[in-house]
Parts: C-alpha cells; structure tokens; sequence
C-alpha cells in the first residue's frame, strides 16, 4: 500500500513553478571547482522542461543578490529533482558561493526553466554533442533523456576539457554508452593527468578528429555548447566539411538565450559554390578565376602552378605560402602557427579564396 500511495501522489503532484523556493538535496563533486546540485520541491512538486532548459539561481553572496543563470543538467524524464553542474572560472562570485557554502537543506529561489537550446519533438533525429568543459551540461541531460526514453538512440558525443580529471560526468555517460550501442562518447584533453594513463584523443579537436568519431557527421544534427571560441573554431571546422549549417544548434554557457528572437546573429563566411573569386599568382604573373568553394592549392594546379603540397588536409604545412591581397577561408588541422597566420601566412591545400586574393607563387 505505500508503494502504491508513492505512485499515487506523482501522478498527482503539480507542476513546480518558480513562485516555490528549491531545497538542495545532494551536493556532489564532479571535477576540480565542480559540482553538481541536486534540488527538490518542499511541496513534492515535479519538474517539467525540456532537456537542454536551463535555470536562473538567486544566490544570496555577501552584500548583494545576484542571479546566475546554468543549465539544467538532469534529465525530464526523471521528474522528482532537478539538478545544476556548476563549474568556477577564475573571478566566479555565485558560482564559487554555491561551491562554498550551498549545502543540502538550504533553500533557494529560481526562475524558469526556459531556452530554446534543446531538442525538437520527437527527437527521433541522430545526433552530434559537441561541448568544451562545463558545456557539456546540455549534452548529458539530452543524452540521459534518450536513454531513458528506450528506443535505441543514435548519439555521438564529443568533449573536450583540460584533462582527464576536468572530464565533467565521464562515468555517467560511459554507463550510458555501456548500455546502449547507439550512444558513442569521445574524449579529447589537452594534457595527461600526472601518473594517469590516457589513451584517447590529445590537444585540440580537429576536422579529422572530427571525421574518425562520427564518420557520418553529414546526417546528423550538430548541437555545440562551450566559449564562443570553441564554438567559432566547431563551426569553421563544420563549414570546411561542407556540413549543412541550418541543423547546427549552439549555446553559449556563458549567455544562454531565451528566447529565438534573442539568438546572436551567426556572421561566418560560408563559401558559396556559385560566387566566383579570383587568385592573382604575384611571381608567376598568372590569375584564376574559380569558385569560392575552390582551394587556392586546387586553382594553383589548375593554372599549370606547382605548390609543394603533401596531406593536403592542413596538418603538414608543406603548402604554406604568403597572401599578400585578400581574404581567404582557412580551417587547418595544426599545420600553421599563429605567429605565420598573423604574419600573412595560409596553406593552399584548406584555403578557399574570397573575392580577390593575391598570392606569392
């Protein structure tokens, strides 16, 4: 009779609104300055959002109220708490006030849930996380809402973080993808933990990182959540592959948006393969005119002109040569440094000339 009682009073239970404090219930260390916060309606209320949502805390630090906004890391599917991983940057006040002194049993008040970062409905799409750090919160509660669901989804997630011991919820998702075929994790650091093995992916995801974990990223839908950094390299990366940019989704953990009149204005240049540019060959006293979707190495050819080349994928750098004009669109895989890009550098094999584009060749 409890037991059905139990049963009785979910089916029941309202719907949390934001007019009801949240009461911490578990606090639990993911990572270094870390955490995840679990929270329950006192009512015995239940939580409805959408996974990828996320919450606006009023936190209480000293001297002020401030509100922060995070996303909602748990999953729908599992309707009796809520939860919030919070990461700490360098220079955090709420953030670092919840990791110091929010402890279970303390209460507090929040507003929403709300976004628009999240999946359509019915999410029977096959999909591509890709997240930095604390941003892989969405993925975790889009991916434990499929899971949950029962019906084999299809699922790549990619994470980069710092190193092995920053990887925020790793056992959670490696549960997942132990149970279900279809849900495939990847990790990428930047450096090994001291004395710890690492034999997954080092330094920064790449094109061709990218093509080994989801060979068929053409059909699926991307959704990226990090720093606007990250998330402009994913996105050139995408555009160099020739991914179909109107099924990417981003969200920056640092200014989540509301509502899609709110969305920032995505302004890269994406080469279009019926605009024509031209490329003046300086020494050689030679021009071209191609597509904007042409690589300056596959024009240079073209005009009987010989670029020493070798991946021609923008790792080994042996096509590297000086633009003196123009603007080109360059997604590398390492093989140039900074110093060469600022200095007027461009491999020819991964550069795609926009407009006039002059060349020392």
């Amino acid at each position: 009779m409890g037991l059905q009682a139990n049963f009785t009073a979910l089916e029941e239970a309202a719907i949390w609104s934001d007019s009801e404090p949240l009461e911490c219930v578990t606090v639990v260390p993911e990572a270094p300055n870390t955490a995840t916060f679990s929270f329950r309606a006192a009512s015995g209320a239940t939580f409805r959002f959408r996974p990828g949502q996320f919450l606006t805390l009023e936190l209480p630090v000293p001297g002020e109220t401030i509100w922060r906004t995070y996303t909602i890391s748990s999953s729908p599917s599992r309707p009796l708490s809520i939860s919030v991983t919070v990461k700490a940057q360098e220079g955090s006040i709420g953030t670092r006030w919840m990791l110091d002194h929010l402890r279970p049993g303390m209460r507090i008040k929040a507003s929403g849930p709300a976004g628009i970062f999240t999946l359509p409905q019915p999410p029977e799409g096959k999909y591509l996380f890709i997240s930095a750090g604390s941003g892989i919160t969405p993925s975790l509660s889009m991916t434990q809402y499929l899971f949950d669901r029962g019906q084999s989804p299809d699922i790549c997630v990619v994470n980069c973080a710092r190193s092995p011991s920053e990887i925020i919820a790793r056992r959670q998702f490696e549960h997942m993808a132990a149970r279900v075929p279809g849900i495939k994790i990847h990790w990428v650091v930047e450096q090994d933990d001291p004395y710890g093995v690492w034999t997954g992916y080092r330094g920064r995801l790449t094109q061709i990182m990218l093509g080994m974990m989801a060979q068929d990223y053409m059909d699926r839908d991307v959704y990226c959540c990090g720093p606007e950094p990250f998330m402009q390299a994913v996105r050139e990366m995408l555009i160099g592959l020739g991914y179909d940019m109107s099924r990417y989704n981003q969200e920056s953990f640092q200014a989540p948006v509301e509502e899609a009149a709110d969305a920032p204005e995505l302004d890269d240049v994406i080469p279009e393969a019926d605009a024509l540019a031209e490329v003046m060959f300086s020494l050689s006293g030679k021009s071209a005119t191609c597509r904007e979707t042409d690589t300056v190495l596959s024009v240079a050819k073209a005009a009987g002109l010989n670029i020493p080349s070798g991946c021609t994928f923008g790792i080994c750098g042996t096509c590297k040569v000086r633009k003196t004009e123009g603007e080109v669109v360059m997604v590398h895989n390492g093989g140039i440094s900074d110093d060469d890009i600022e200095a007027g550098y461009i491999l020819a094999c991964c550069s795609k000339p926009q407009g006039r584009v002059a060349i020392d060749v």
